[in-house]
């Protein structure tokens, strides 16, 4: 018989939630992970997922679950909360490498009375056309937003990084493009979402290679990054310290 998993999102911004239910295992855990990318694609404040309506139909299933939840819990600045997890679920993602950051609560409706005592991020969001002039649109917007975060010392940093991956936009995907710099927890947060489907690639060190180079800076540059396929296109995000940028 054919396992089935629902995953429903019922609210995007600022607190997204996805209520999960049906069985997951080996199969259906793509299903979960394709959904929990689509909501975090949006850049909510946090992402809850409600698992109480969740059947764990085989050991094997939390693992599937450990590894969706942490390997997009690196996702910058959205903290993920499992809501009506039982203990052993509880138990095992806590145990789970690089699941640290992600938090448990009784219901969404505790996670969201939570999210909403918590201060407000800074974030900063603006949509740019595929033209040059946006290289230069964003190292303004970066400027601004590091003297205003009293993180001067990063600017440099931040906006060289930031002049990449909008640069790649302009040369590559040569679509629309949504900008996002943000401050959480002591890091700085840059993310480009763009319309086309085309995955980027870092040069390879010691090849001949002319492609990819900026990335390859990226890479060098912040503590990490990473690339977010969604239907409509993709989300390149990255993260540094900012106490580190300088």
């Amino acid at each position: 018989m054919t396992s089935q998993l629902v995953c429903r999102p019922e609210q995007d911004l600022p607190v997204a939630i996805l209520r999960a239910s049906g069985v997951l295992d080996l199969v259906t855990g793509d299903a979960l992970e394709n959904a929990v990318g689509r909501c975090l694609s949006a850049q909510p404040e946090a992402l809850l997922i409600d698992v109480s309506g969740l059947e764990v139909s085989e050991p094997g299933a939390l693992a599937v679950l450990s590894s969706v939840v942490c390997r997009t819990a690196e996702w910058p600045a959205v903290p993920i909360v499992l809501c009506g997890a039982g203990p052993e679920t509880t138990e095992t993602i806590a145990a789970w490498p690089g699941c640290a950051s992600v938090g448990a609560a009784a219901s969404c409706e505790q996670a969201l009375a939570d999210a909403a005592a918590e201060p407000e991020p800074h974030r900063i969001r603006v949509r740019l056309r595929p033209i040059p002039d946006a290289c230069r649109q964003v190292r303004q917007l970066v400027d601004q937003a590091c003297t205003a975060w009293q993180h001067g010392e990063a600017t440099a940093t931040v906006s060289l990084v930031a002049t990449e991956l909008v640069a790649n936009v302009v040369r590559h995907a040569h679509t629309a493009m949504e900008f996002t710099v943000g401050l959480r927890d002591g890091r700085l947060c840059v993310t480009v979402r763009d319309g086309s489907r085309v995955l980027p690639r870092p040069r390879n060190p010691g090849t001949n290679d002319t492609g990819g180079r900026g990335l390859q800076l990226v890479r060098e540059l912040t503590d990490a990054w990473g690339v977010l396929p969604v239907p409509d296109g993709k989300v390149v995000w990255t993260h540094l310290t900012a106490g580190d940028a300088a």
